[in-house]
């Protein structure tokens, strides 16, 4: 497979020791690990949020040096925090992700978020407002998504719609994801890759059979599947 995002010398001084990562056109790479393992300030290091050292380059262009037009297409971040206190418009905040209108109106109508588009985002529910930012994280096609905890807050019927339609998407126009999420199941569901973070650094990488039947998930998390679910290590 093509290498799509390549990172080299990561590293956040006290928060991610320096790492290398590289992503594969139309793969989804999901981040596990527990409460401050790494998995946002991995995120945040190949944004380019915090002064990372560093590079990264997607399809060979240094988003950290785009402009914001070319930025957009390059690489979108969905933080986790839904909070917002602007009084936006949900229409008017997925159009600050620098898509086209047409693009905007295509995510609005993907994300299901047409009676809610004229409402103040501020005034919106969790779950409202998270369909918002995924919508404007999603509007601009960029071809590396980086999302954080994008589930969280959904319904059980919208954290599969979104999944898939990530799954759908990168596999039809060949861009990647790069995905943080506590939802191990999920992860294993749909996850090309999982990559486990620990101390701030990549503990392991590999696929989710490989991930889930080595010691990882019981040495880092301290759980283990028993009876087909989840339940604290023995």
């Amino acid at each position: 497979m093509t290498a799509l995002l390549q990172a080299e010398g990561l590293a956040l001084p006290g928060r991610l020791s320096e790492t290398g990562l590289t992503l594969a056109a139309g793969e989804i790479v999901c981040l596990i690990g527990p409460n401050g393992s790494g998995k946002t300030s991995l995120l945040h290091a190949v944004t380019g949020i915090g002064g990372p050292s560093g590079s990264v380059r997607i399809d060979g262009d240094d988003p950290w040096r785009a402009g914001p037009a070319r930025r957009v297409r390059l690489l979108t971040y969905l933080p986790a925090t839904r909070e917002l206190r602007w009084p936006l418009l949900a229409r008017d905040l997925v159009r600050l992700g620098g898509a086209g209108p047409e693009e905007v109106e295509a995510s609005i109508a993907r994300l299901d978020l047409g009676a809610v588009a004229e409402r103040r985002v501020d005034r919106l529910s969790t779950g409202e407002r998270s369909r918002v930012l995924i919508a404007r994280a999603l509007a601009p096609r960029p071809r590396l998504l980086l999302l954080d905890e994008p589930t969280a807050n959904l319904d059980p019927l919208w954290q599969i719609r979104l999944m898939e339609m990530l799954k759908a998407d990168l596999a039809k126009e060949g861009g990647a994801a790069l995905v943080a999420i506590h939802d191990l199941d999920a992860a294993g569901r749909y996850a090309d890759r999982l990559l486990v973070m620990q101390s701030g650094r990549i503990a392991a990488d590999g696929a989710p059979a490989e991930i889930f039947a080595g010691p990882w998930i019981r040495d880092i998390f301290g759980i283990e599947r028993r009876e087909g679910v989840w339940q604290p290590a023995t």
